[in-house]
């Protein structure tokens, strides 16, 4: 069965000049089509607004990085897991592309694989992934996207300018003034608006901001000690650090070792996930909460509601974050 504004497959194919074989391996991502007749192919589909419903559908939940960080995305994968266990579907897990998107070829096997739905932990889908995702009749959400999804994606987040706000806020509570920031990559809208709220909490507390303490890294443990080594060996080094993931955070307090530096006792140091090894550091890691595992349970909840043909009337899902103040912070060094 399929949705469609009057053409069928058929006369589709008859208007593009192929055969209905030709057509259907488009269709289904059949690798044997060639890249530019695929295109004209895919445009005819899309201009027809050729839509395959009823198609049989693998029992199961196809999940999407661009990297398998073990900690972090344990958390999203087995939120994803639960949720499909109960619905009696089981889940695949994929590697492609990078940070904003999986690559084309991983589109072309997702056709073909056929799960019921696909959970992604990229910033965005192109358009055109979007549209031919759709022409299938695969339903897809978007966890924790990096940039900003597009009004019609589905897609569930976190509060992370709040996030940002309450670290650098329980900082400059306990006393710091000279307190720095690590977050992510720039071109991604988590890392900005992290920062953001580390901005807004010293600007409400008239306290400068040295340009050189906002430093953006790559939300692992190595950025987050080459940064921490620049700013903690500068003549007025920061008292205390936000760093914009767990992982960073670890980083931060090995340069702090590797300087002589005791954290919390000459530096305090906040983390951002609450991933499960922050309990296991010593001092404990205080740090901002972000629920890994609920956002990919509402990822999963939302693909298989799509799947069944039920109305979604809230696309985009932001959850709260919340602090977590454990042993890495304390008032600054008289």
């Amino acid at each position: 069965m399929a949705r469609r504004s009057g053409a069928t497959l058929a006369e589709i194919a008859a208007e593009a000049g192929v055969s209905l074989s030709t057509m259907s391996k488009v269709l289904n991502g059949r690798p044997d089509v060639s890249a530019a007749t695929r295109e004209r192919l895919e445009q005819h589909l899309r201009r027809h607004g050729y839509t395959r419903r009823g198609a049989q559908r693998a029992e199961m939940i196809e999940v999407v990085f661009h990297e398998l960080e073990a900690a972090w995305s344990m958390e999203v994968i087995e939120g994803v897991l639960d949720v499909a266990q109960q619905a009696g579907l089981s889940i695949v897990l994929t590697v492609s592309g990078d940070r904003h998107a999986p690559s084309p070829d991983w589109l072309d096997g997702v056709l073909r694989r056929r799960p019921l739905g696909v959970v992604l932990v990229f910033s965005d889908l192109p358009a055109p992934h979007r549209a031919k995702l759709r022409s299938r009749g695969v339903p897809f959400a978007i966890v924790d996207p990096a940039g900003d999804p597009a009004p019609d994606v589905p897609s569930v987040g976190s509060a992370n300018w709040s996030g940002g706000l309450a670290a650098t806020r329980h900082l400059i509570e306990l006393g710091h003034q000279r307190i720095a920031a690590i977050t992510g990559p720039e071109d991604m809208m988590c890392s900005l608006a992290r920062v953001d709220g580390y901005r807004s909490a010293m600007n409400a507390a008239n306290l400068p901001i040295d340009p050189d303490w906002i430093r953006f890294g790559d939300f692992h443990a190595t950025g987050g000690e080459s940064h921490a080594r620049a700013l903690l060996t500068r003549p007025n080094p920061p008292t205390a650090i936000f760093a914009g993931s767990d992982l960073q955070a670890m980083g931060v307090i090995s340069a702090a070792s590797a300087q002589g530096l005791s954290v919390p006792g000459d530096l305090s140091v906040v983390g951002y996930d609450d991933i499960d090894l922050a309990r296991w550091l010593s001092p404990q890691l205080t740090t901002v909460h972000q629920p890994l595992r609920r956002m990919g349970e509402e990822a999963a909840r939302l693909v298989i509601r799509l799947a069944g043909g039920e109305s979604v009337d809230t696309l985009r899902m932001d959850l709260a974050t919340h602090l977590v103040v454990r042993g890495s912070t304390a008032p600054p060094a008289s």
